[in-house]
């Protein structure tokens, strides 16, 4: 299967300890790529419980989307690029992205569906968190329509 990592990871030292641990941000996987330039991605996320895991990791699906691309190796390749190429994009356009991610914000009227698919909705529990993993389909075309007309990116 074909990974693509949002972040590779985040080495963070305990500071009563000095151990080092590593904490690793999951992939998106790319699914399928369908004609009307939707995306059918599998993602995880985490929260403190289902709700809060789920809503994460649709909120992982389209900031992968738009600013790190989703590996479609072998199918539309130019699917695979992310919708905002501009470096340092999400600070530069803050204003917009940080309500645009709030939990219930508009983020959501780009995810067209989420499906029952083997593996979907995994439940991984530590360290006081859940993990769940979905699948769902992330409408890119509209997405991109929404940021032109929203000014964030060029037709």
């Amino acid at each position: 299967m074909i990974f693509f990592a949002l972040l590779s990871s985040v080495v963070k030292a305990n500071s009563q300890t000095g151990v080092v641990s590593t904490y690793f941000i999951h992939p998106v996987e790319c699914i399928s790529v369908e004609l009307d330039g939707s995306v059918t991605l599998r993602v995880a996320g985490k929260g403190r419980n289902k709700a809060d895991a789920i809503e994460q990791a649709r909120k992982n699906a389209v900031y992968a989307v738009i600013f790190k691309g989703v590996d479609v190796r072998g199918q539309n390749p130019m699917m695979s690029k992310p919708l905002i190429l501009e470096v340092n994009a999400e600070q530069k356009y803050q204003y917009f992205f940080n309500p645009f991610f709030t939990d219930g914000g508009k983020y959501k009227r780009f995810i067209t569906k989420e499906s029952t698919r083997g593996g979907t909705n995994v439940r991984q529990k530590g360290s006081g968190q859940v993990e769940y993993t979905i699948t769902i389909c992330v409408n890119r075309s509209q997405l991109k329509d929404y940021l032109v007309e929203n000014n964030i990116i060029k037709p």
